[in-house]
């Protein structure tokens, strides 16, 4: 069997002892949960428990996505706000050891769990903006997928990886590689997925889920978006805007714009793209209007993570995302301006990198 990751894998096996003594883990994934959040959460969980943990609790800040349900049918993942502090509950966040996964910080996880787990036991993510946060860090932004990373380490040590747990770890690589087509796609990815469709993986079924299930109200959202598709900068930015109040316009939920980015970054010359997103925060974030902003790159040299960290966001080298407090249309001249300013560095530099930017 091939090492895929010896560092984290004996680490890994130096904490499960703690881990079992403690008795009590809880995972934390990150707001608006994609196919790799909850499918490291579901696979970390299942594996920690086989491997004798008494008790694993998955929480988010945010509900399961529809198209991930198929994933926690046999594995529960929680909404935390439901959850945290309720009188009815034997919740008690101190209890439990916190892990958590694919968050590229620890606000990531919203304030409810980022107060309630303010120093985390561990930290599994593949971040490139990851500053590390956690007593015990896991981190490598040279892989696709947090849920690579568990898988790697899992197929090291010889854990068990039952069925659900391939399929789980199998979706975060899916979803997270572009359906194995972005820069950040290695052999390694390959060979980890290979070894999950061994253990019962099921790649047909997933692309049905992911895929294959299109909600009516998601559509219309799509339609909604291309009508504003704007190009900028030559035609190498285009970016799309959905104003509040489009989810109950068109029928769709928050859920329903995963991958409409992607609509705007596949146009011939398009280098850059971004989803504006005008969204109402629910009371328990704090509340209040808030501009969201995801963006994308084709080409791994542009670094998007860079710009979202002017606004306080970070990502990916070719994926990244932001949330910010503007009115609108100061926004997308700042978030313009901010791309155009990247667009003109990367052509000044002859689109060379240097040790400094590390690419995925």
């Amino acid at each position: 069997m091939a090492c895929f990751y010896p560092e984290f894998s004996q680490k890994f096996a130096a904490l499960l002892p703690e881990l079992r003594a403690h008795g009590r883990v809880a995972i934390v994934g990150h707001m608006r949960p994609d196919g790799d959040c909850i499918g490291a959460q579901v696979g970390l969980a299942r594996v920690l428990s086989a491997a004798g943990v008494r008790e694993v609790t998955c929480l988010n800040a945010d509900h399961v996505p529809r198209r991930l349900s198929f994933l926690t049918a046999q594995t529960r993942v929680l909404h935390a706000p439901e959850f945290l502090g309720n009188p009815d509950s034997d919740f008690r966040a101190g209890d439990y050891a916190a892990i958590f996964v694919d968050c590229a910080d620890a606000a990531r996880c919203g304030v409810e769990l980022q107060t309630a787990f303010p120093k985390p036991f561990a930290m599994v993510d593949h971040h490139l903006s990851n500053p590390g946060f956690a007593t015990h860090d896991f981190l490598d932004a040279n892989s696709a997928a947090t849920s690579e990373i568990l898988a790697g380490i899992f197929l090291d040590l010889g854990l068990p990886i039952d069925e659900q747990t391939a399929q789980a770890l199998y979706t975060g690589i899916v979803t997270d590689t572009g359906q194995f087509r972005f820069p950040s796609t290695t052999p390694r990815c390959f060979a980890i997925a290979g070894e999950l469709i061994a253990r019962g993986a099921q790649p047909a079924e997933i692309g049905y889920e992911l895929y294959e299930r299109e909600s009516l109200g998601r559509l219309r959202l799509l339609e909604a978006f291309l009508k504003t598709l704007r190009l900028e900068c030559s035609g190498r930015f285009c970016f799309g805007f959905l104003p509040k109040g489009i989810f109950e316009a068109t029928g769709s939920t928050v859920e329903d714009t995963e991958g409409l980015v992607d609509y705007a970054r596949s146009i011939e010359g398009v280098e850059i793209a971004a989803l504006v997103e005008e969204r109402v925060e629910a009371e328990w974030r704090g509340g209040g209007v808030k501009m969201k902003a995801s963006l994308r790159a084709k080409n791994p040299i542009y670094r998007v993570d860079k710009i979202a960290a002017k606004f306080g966001g970070g990502g990916h080298a070719c994926a990244a995302g932001l949330t910010a407090e503007a009115d609108r249309e100061a926004f997308c001249a700042e978030l313009l301006a901010a791309v155009a300013e990247q667009l003109a560095r990367v052509e000044a530099s002859g689109g060379a990198t240097n040790s400094e930017e590390t690419i995925l």
